[in-house]
């Protein structure tokens, strides 16, 4: 039996199965670029909102005027931007000022080309790590009052006073929380591995409040301080929080408190509303 094909038809086959030459039409086609519309574009990601954010404030700020006494909260945000409530109220600095110590000592060294000696760094790792008041009085005698207030020149805090003895400092919430925004900056170079090492390693003990509410998910670098006043317990605490290239400071002012412990749970209160954002 033979197939006969019309010529359209045959035409057709021979097109789709054969080996012909394009025409210059699709030959134009082939080695003209891609559309640009067809290129992938680059979206533009919009920066994480600041943390804590106003609302956080809020509820941190409603929870310690339930708590009583005396609190002042500032924080420099994700952002860098500075937020307080009662920021600029003045308290005895107690242990907190340590912080500076430390900074003012290694500065100290960093200046007169000296090293750190074990010796020094003992007694810097029993001032801030175990808050000792002795190796406190021992760098004090190193540098006294002049250091610590360049130190808190350098930290840009306004309120900030000295006189006589590191016990007897004063602070706000706002610088505390302007020293602790800065403080990697402020620790010299040759020995800023050692000083946030320290900041970092404060015992159990005495790791209540911010790192406890941060615990998982930030790397703090704190200090605390306590004692007794004429108006009832005094609790502070201020800290350095980084996660990846964000970062943010706390400080946490407290006095006229019934008791330690009702100051730190107001500690503690007060920086888990101000970290709940990070915990969603």
């Amino acid at each position: 039996m033979t197939l006969v094909l019309a010529a359209g038809a045959a035409g057709a086959m021979s097109s789709d199965l054969g080996d012909d030459a394009a025409s210059p039409r699709d030959q134009a086609l082939a080695v003209a670029p891609p559309d640009r519309q067809l290129r992938p574009q680059r979206i533009k990601q919009k920066p994480p909102p600041a943390m804590p954010n106003v609302s956080a404030m809020r509820r941190a700020w409603r929870f310690a005027r339930r708590r009583g006494g005396q609190v002042s909260i500032a924080v420099v945000d994700t952002k860098g931007q500075m937020r307080t409530r009662q920021g600029g109220r003045l308290y005895f600095s107690a242990s907190i000022v340590k912080a500076m110590l430390l900074v003012a000592e290694l500065r100290r060294l960093r200046q007169q080309g000296l090293p750190l000696d074990p010796l020094t760094e003992d007694l810097l790792e029993a001032m801030i790590t175990y808050s000792d008041n002795d190796a406190a009085d021992a760098i004090y005698q190193r540098v006294g009052d002049p250091a610590l207030i360049a130190v808190a020149q350098s930290a840009r805090m306004r309120r900030f006073t000295v006189a006589g003895y590191w016990g007897n400092a004063q602070v706000t919430a706002a610088d505390m929380a302007h020293f602790f925004s800065r403080v990697r900056r402020l620790l010299p170079r040759p020995h800023r591995r050692t000083g946030l090492r320290l900041l970092a390693s404060v015992i159990p003990a005495q790791s209540w409040g911010v790192p406890r509410a941060a615990r998982g998910s930030w790397k703090v670098h704190f200090k605390g301080g306590w004692r007794t006043t004429g108006s009832g317990e005094l609790v502070h605490q201020a800290a350095w929080l980084r996660k990846g290239k964000r970062d943010l400071a706390i400080a946490v002012l407290t006095d006229a408190q019934p008791s330690q412990l009702h100051a730190i749970h107001t500690v503690r209160g007060i920086a888990d509303r101000l970290l709940a954002q990070s915990r969603r």
